[in-house]
């Protein structure tokens, strides 16, 4: 994939590059020689904000290069300006967006469930904050335009407008196309919303060519900019029905519930009145909500990567798998075009990946270790382990005492004894009491306690050893007595001593002169279903004579085998002395994020086996005879086990978190100015995401991306003071950032027509070409970026169609909405001459059509999406946007310098 990394900067040169050698050559400029007159160029006038460079007369064409130059360069600075503030807006609506809702569901059994589902729907999330902000200086050129010409049509505005959805539909969309693997395809996943915004994306302009020149030739009245301000809510009620396949009523009232399977799905009212059961159909069927369609299948895929990553790392916390699922889910899911668009512009302007700041919060297992580690500068000992089980004849045995930690060239003394507890000293065990020396370097002892065996048949017993006065000594062994300033040779300084747990040991003493009683360890047994194999005991106690064999069987209760759990059945065999067996029962994991069923596993009556034989109750008993039947192995109480599978309640509270929290607006938002200020002045590397995934070293900022920062500073910094997005959630944020945006973009359009106006460009070229291809750059990059990362097209192509209708909607609807109102008010018309606006539009409708219809082609299984695909399809569909793309800048540049003829001729 080499060969598909370019650098950001590379793509922007080469394009802009190409847009300012058109306007050369068609420009006047190019012809003139030595001083000029007023008939090749024009006075300039002042702007808006920005005033004329004086003085106009008598300029040569060094001067008027030089001032093109100028004016050039700082309407690329201010460009940059207005993307580094459109990274924060963007920033506002992914956490706007982003807001979430409490939803009430109903389980088959009655009972009610509360899940968090997003307040906005995915559609018109695109089709309204986000398409405002990837396009507000499009749209706010327009409108600021209208103000600054004295609410009089103007070139720049709309005709940014239209180069804009030029550029976006035949350039961003052939860049995806050819950026996409070889070999590979993207298609778009909501087809239904694709093809209602590629209408209206089409239909936009169709209107605007319509209300210019046909329905009143040069005069736009009310009704047709407010109808065309109209068409924008129209286009985003239609999409979002396209979305959630609404049909009129039938989907007007709803209920939310639970299926068999987990699914949530909503059930509209006339279904639930005709008594239909519910079945727990697919996830496709048409009664699931979509958004909390979403919502399940986002957790099912969350799930999915949490086992994932448990397999590569079985050992981890579960704060850090949680940290790390959290990343690969934001690494492999869709985002929203906030995401791509602010990780585009933070790659451009020297920002580094923002997916650096996921992976900042994971902490190394090394450092969690070393958090979790206790204070090796204290001596401690214990027990180890805490717990024996003996047979009664086993006779003398030994007791493990460990010492870690500290300075193990000290020599430390501690005491032990035997304490009563079911067992009595000297009757079933011998007492013991003494001192351990550990000299230094020693860090184990041990010591021997015994047990007395009888012949009479009695419960297992116990007793405890237990450690006490804990001290120093000298290397003899004996004890110091001042440990602080001792004698020579002894520190000065105290030293830290604990007698850490178990310090106390528990003895158990299993009866060998009984079969043994048999019991299952627990009668109820509650499991994750996340467990997969359990172990559980069917212990042994009361003696363990002879070799027994207990059969055992599970048994079906709400859970089933085959689906819940593997069913198990056998015979345990206890050979002599054997106290403990456990049963294996595999638990089968399934998708469903609640489980609530149970089973049981029975034993049955043990029988000997061998060894020891045990008298019939039916023969004629002796005295040793009845003494042995007393000892017959037999079921205790506990005979069976009721295992209840559940969900983990800690992997379940780390998929809700996750569901709530692995989304893009932890990572393009902020929380403090400090934060914004330390991004600001900070240099990053672009970084590459696939080899920083892979485990690689992180990457040091290039020479590029110290240029890129220093030409940016000012902007970052300047842009720091805006609130955090967090603030008010994120609404004081998006208000400063547009008011910004629509400063900047009044400052671009005083110095675009300035420009254009110095070297004799007429402002609907400079509209088309410099001014539409700066504010769609980051555009650019951002849905190059999503076209690699997503697994679907939506986000590049079907973005691109969704906010060329928006731009037309808003940018033309508001500006010749207000501008009709206030002519209206004065008593005279709004006059907008069809020219070369018309002329651009009808030639953009033709090819949009063609684009359009070649992305529907491309969906043919030979080639398996509007995306990618064989290498020689996709550089043939690139070459030929990139085409389309060219002929029209070409084709409009020639119409408005009347070198073919336009529409008015």
């Amino acid at each position: 994939m080499a060969e598909h990394k370019a650098s950001y900067p590379h793509w922007g040169m080469h394009l802009l590059g190409f847009s300012v050698l058109v306007i050369i050559l068609c420009s006047p400029v190019s012809a003139a020689e030595g001083n000029e007159t007023e008939d090749t160029f024009a006075k300039c006038i002042d702007g808006l904000i920005i005033p004329v460079w004086s003085p106009q007369d008598n300029l040569t064409i060094g001067d008027r290069v030089a001032r093109a130059i100028v004016y050039f360069v700082g309407m690329v600075w201010l460009f940059i300006g207005v993307s580094i503030i459109a990274d924060r807006f963007m920033g506002s609506i992914e956490m706007i967006t982003s807001q979430e809702k409490e939803v009430t569901v109903k389980k088959p059994n009655g009972e009610t469930q509360i899940i968090v589902v997003q307040v906005w729907n995915e559609t018109v999330a695109n089709l309204t904050l986000m398409a405002l902000g990837s396009s507000a200086p499009e749209i706010l050129l327009s409108v600021v335009e209208i103000f600054a010409r004295n609410f009089e049509a103007g070139d720049l505005g709309p005709g940014t407008i239209v180069g804009s959805a030029a550029f976006n539909l035949f350039v961003i969309i052939g860049i995806c196309v050819y950026v996409i693997p070889d070999g590979e395809a993207r298609y778009i996943k909501h087809l239904r919303v694709f093809f209602v915004t590629a209408f209206f994306s089409v239909f936009a302009y169709v209107w605007l060519y319509l209300i210019l020149a046909e329905i009143s030739y040069g005069i736009v009245e009310f009704w047709e900019a407010f109808l065309t301000f109209l068409f924008f809510p129209l286009t985003v009620g239609l999409a979002y029905i396209a979305d959630r396949r609404l049909l009129f009523y039938k989907y007007m009232t709803k209920e939310y519930r639970l299926g068999k399977r987990g699914v949530i799905i909503e059930t509209e009212g006339a279904d639930v009145e005709m008594g239909k059961k519910d079945e727990g159909g697919p996830m496709n069927d048409e009664n699931v909500d979509e958004s909390v369609r979403e919502f399940e299948e986002h957790r099912k895929e969350y799930m999915a990567v949490i086992r994932e990553m448990r397999q590569k790392h079985p050992n981890i916390g579960m704060d850090n798998l949680e940290s790390m699922a959290r990343e690969e889910i934001i690494n492999r899911g869709p985002k929203s075009r906030a995401f791509y668009r602010i990780q585009a512009t933070r790659k451009l302007t020297g920002g580094g990946n923002i997916m650096k700041k996921a992976r900042e919060e994971i902490k190394p297992e090394k450092e969690i270790a070393e958090l979790n580690k206790k204070d090796e500068d204290t001596i401690r000992i214990f027990f180890d382990p805490g717990h024996y089980t003996v047979m009664e004849n086993v006779g003398i045995f030994e007791v493990t005492v460990v010492r870690e930690g500290g300075d193990l060239n000290t020599t430390v003394l501690v005491d032990y004894k035997t304490e009563d507890g079911t067992a009595n000293a000297d009757g079933d065990y011998v007492g013991a009491e003494g001192t351990l020396v550990f000299l230094p370097g020693e860090t184990q002892k041990n010591f021997k306690l015994e047990v007395i065996d009888d012949d009479v048949f009695e419960e297992d017993e116990h007793f405890y050893v237990r450690l006490s006065n804990m001290r120093l000594g000298t290397q003899d062994g004996t004890a110091v007595t001042n440990a602080v300033n001792g004698d020579a040779g002894q520190p000065k300084e105290p030293i830290k001593m604990e007698l850490a747990a178990p310090y106390v040991a528990t003895i158990m003493i299993l009866d060998d002169d009984h079969g043994g009683i048999f019991n299952v360890s627990e009668k109820d047994v509650e499991i994750a279903e996340t467990i997969g194999t359990y172990e559980l005991k069917i212990v042994r106690w009361s003696g363990a004579r002879g070799r027994v064999t207990v059969p055992y069987k599970t048994e079906d209760g709400t859970a089933k085998s085959g689906k819940d759990y593997e069913a198990a059945e056998g015979e345990l065999v206890y050979e002599n002395n054997e106290t403990e067996k456990t049963i294996s029962i595999q638990i089968i994991e399934e998708d469903s994020y609640e489980k609530d069923v149970l089973f049981y596993l029975d034993i049955g009556e043990p029988v000997a086996s061998g060894g020891f034989e045990f008298a019939s109750k039916d023969s004629a008993l002796t005295e040793e005879e009845k003494i042995a039947l007393l000892g017959k192995p037999k079921l205790g109480n506990a005979t069976r086990t009721q295992i209840r599978i559940k969900e983990n309640k800690e992997y379940r509270n780390m998929v809700d978190k996750l569901v709530k929290k692995a989304n893009a607006s932890m990572l393009v938002g902020s929380s403090s100015w400090k934060e914004q200020f330390t991004e600001a002045i900070t240099v990053q590397a672009e970084g590459d995401d696939e080899e920083e995934e892979d485990g690689g070293e992180e990457k040091l900022p290039s020479c590029m991306d110290y240029v890129m920062h220093f030409i940016t500073v000012f902007w970052k910094v300047l842009f720091a003071f805006v609130p955090p997005t967090d603030r008010q959630g994120g609404w004081s944020c998006f208000v400063i950032s547009i008011a910004a945006i629509g400063f900047l973009t009044a400052l671009i359009g005083d110095v675009a027509i300035h420009f254009g106006c110095t070297i004799s460009l007429k402002d609907s070229v400079t509209a088309i070409s410099i001014v539409a291809l700066g504010t769609s750059v980051p555009d650019t990059f951002a849905s190059k970026v999503a076209a690699q990362q997503d697994p679907y097209a939506d986000a590049s192509v079907g973005n691109v169609t969704g906010s060329n209708a928006v731009n037309v909607f808003l940018g033309i609807g508001i500006a010749w909405t207000m501008a009709a109102i206030y002519h209206n008010v004065k008593g005279n018309e709004f006059k907008v001459l069809p020219g070369n606006l018309a002329f651009s539009v009808t030639l953009f409708c033709v090819e949009a059509l063609v684009a359009i219809a070649l992305m529907m082609v491309r969906r043919h299984p030979s080639i398996g999406g509007e995306l990618g695909g064989p290498r020689k399809s996709k550089i043939a569909t690139s070459c030929f946007l990139i085409f389309l793309w060219i002929f029209y800048v070409l084709i409009s540049t020639l119409e408005a310098y009347k070198i073919i003829p336009s529409l008015a001729d």
